[in-house]
Formats: structure tokens, C-alpha cells, sequence
């Protein structure tokens, strides 16, 4: 059986093989980046191909956690890394193989001679392989197996779980840290309300995706890219409460200072930097608007130290 049949029967790097990094990689944290930038390095030294193998999930499922990243949004993070070949079959495809199938097809299909993954790495149906057991499996082959331990910060392992938990207490300093870079969306601008154009603030409106996390409610500092530019953003996360009495419907609302142009139906890049308050309910119009050029003012001070 293999596990990658349209790569078969390609034999990656030829005879000098290739270095697979091995993980699911939600967010493409630092302790992420180890593991994918060791498989990158070893298969400069040895000519060997680098390569990259993780897989497909569902957003609705739950086994990982809500998503931080699109599939297509990790395939270019990893790219921009080095890595040549991405393996990402579908979760399905691969949850009943034992440990012993899913290595094996591994090198077998990747022509692997270097594996690496996390310490917390776990594969094979039931989660039952560890790095231990990869090291006995890969040893008679001749297969390199290095296990990275896990990237620290504060004292305490980094894991996409954290950075969840950081997004949703709105700790975005300490979001941004783990990740290694600025915490971001890439989401479709629909049409609003059009209540910020007639307050003279008009703002781009993207939803999230169902599936993926939500930072906690609230106004950010952020940075937005439309083309090759970025422009400081200010960005409302929630429920409107001022002029949206269905709590259900949640908003991610920027206001780009300065930039005036029609953005629907493009997705550019907003990156968040900052908390600055919680959402809350104004009395009038007018205090709503100058909640916003206040948080845009911040954002055009921030990036301007």
C-alpha cells in the first residue's frame, strides 16, 4: 500500500534520497520550524531532497484542535522554508495504518534516508508509534532518525495548543513569540453593513472559517498587506454589539488608514500585533467612530516606532 500514489513511482532526491520532516505543523510554530528546518539542512549536506510529509483534516474535526492555518497557507510556510516535495494525503487515507505501514511507506515512497520529527511526535492507527519505536523500525533500514526536542518559551514547551490558548486570552505578544512571526488571517473580504464607509471609516469584512480558532473578542493593532504593501490596520474582532443584536455572528472587521480602494473578493493578509481593549457597546454612532480612529491612530504609532 502506499501511501502517496501520486508521487510513486517518482524516487525523490535519486540516489541520494531524501530528508522527510514528519507532523501535522498547524501554525508552523518555532518547535514546528526545528523540526522542518533539520530535514531542510541534512538534505543540503548530503544532496538528498527535502521533503516535508503531514496531512489533510477536516476543519470540523476536532483531533487537532481548531485550525490556526488553511491547508494552502501551511503549504507556502513550508515551502518558504526550503522544503521542495509536500506530502499532505487525507487524514483518512492513513488512520488505519499500523505503525510499521506508515513508516515503511514512508521510506519506501520517499525514498527516504533521514527522518525527523518532535519528541511529542506520535503515528500509525491509535497514535501508538513514538520516536523510540521509529528509531527501532528505521535502524535495520539504514534510515537516519532525528528527534528535536521541544522549542521552549517562558519555561514550558511550545505546542499549537498554547498559542490556542494565548489567542483566546488575547495575549498576542506571546502568540506572535511562539509562532516565531506575527499571528495572521488570509480570509476572503465579503460585503458588510456598510455602516464604517458611511462613518468615514470603511473596513474590510472577512469570516472566519468554521473550524478555526478566534482570538478573543476585541480591537487589535494590526498590519495589512494589499500587493507588495503594507499598511497599519486597526481591527474589530466580535460581535458588533453597538449595532448587532445576534450575538451568533461574529465579525472581523479593518480599518486601513490612508488606503481607499475596492478589496472585495480579494484575501490579503492582516497580522495581528497588538490587544488594545475589549469590544464593548457604545451609546451613539459618533463614540463608535472614534473608538476606531483612536485604535487606527495607535496602529499608525506603533508601526511608526
Amino acid at each position: 500500500m502506499q501511501i502517496y500514489s501520486q508521487l510513486a513511482p517518482l524516487a525523490l532526491g535519486g540516489a541520494h534520497g531524501s530528508a522527510v520532516a514528519m507532523g501535522f505543523f498547524d501554525g508552523i510554530h518555532i518547535g514546528h520550524r526545528a523540526v522542518i528546518n533539520g530535514a531542510v539542512e541534512w538534505a543540503r549536506a548530503h544532496g538528498a531532497a527535502p521533503a516535508v510529509f503531514t496531512f489533510r483534516l477536516p476543519t470540523e474535526n476536532k483531533m487537532k484542535g481548531k485550525r490556526l492555518l488553511s491547508t494552502e497557507d501551511k503549504h507556502a510556510l513550508i515551502a518558504s522554508l526550503g522544503v521542495e516535495h509536500y506530502l499532505c494525503p487525507d487524514f483518512e487515507e492513513i488512520k488505519a495504518m499500523t505503525p510499521e505501514q506508515f513508516v515503511l511507506g514512508i521510506i519506501r515512497d520517499c525514498n527516504a534516508r533521514a527522518l525527523f520529527c518532535g519528541e511529542n511526535f506520535t503515528f500509525g492507527a491509535r497514535a501508538a508509534g513514538t520516536p523510540e519505536l521509529l528509531r527501532q523500525l528505521c535502524a535495520p533500514l539504514g534510515v537516519e532518525v532525528v528527534v528535536l526536542p521541544m522549542a521552549q518559551f517562558e519555561e514550558k514547551p511550545v505546542s499549537s495548543t498554547r498559542i490556542r490558548t494565548a489567542l483566546e486570552g488575547g495575549d498576542i505578544p506571546a502568540a506572535n513569540a511562539m509562532l516565531g512571526m506575527p499571528y495572521a488571517i488570509r480570509f476572503t473580504v465579503h460585503h458588510g453593513a456598510g455602516l464604517g464607509r458611511t462613518l468615514g471609516v470603511p473596513t474590510i469584512n472577512q469570516l472566519y472559517p468554521q473550524g478555526f480558532q478566534l482570538p478573543r473578542y476585541g480591537i487589535y493593532i494590526t498590519r495589512t498587506r494589499i500587493g507588495d504593501r503594507w499598511y497599519p490596520s486597526a481591527t474589530g474582532l466580535g460581535t458588533r454589539p453597538t449595532v448587532n443584536s445576534d450575538e451568533s455572528k461574529v465579525t472581523c472587521e479593518t480599518f486601513i488608514p490612508g488606503f481607499t480602494g475596492d478589496l472585495y473578493g480579494t484575501d490579503p493578509v492582516v497580522e495581528f500585533h497588538a490587544y488594545l481593549s475589549p469590544s464593548k457597546k457604545f451609546d451613539t454612532l459618533d463614540e463608535l467612530r472614534e473608538c476606531i480612529d483612536h485604535a487606527a491612530q495607535r496602529a499608525q504609532e506603533y508601526f511608526a516606532e
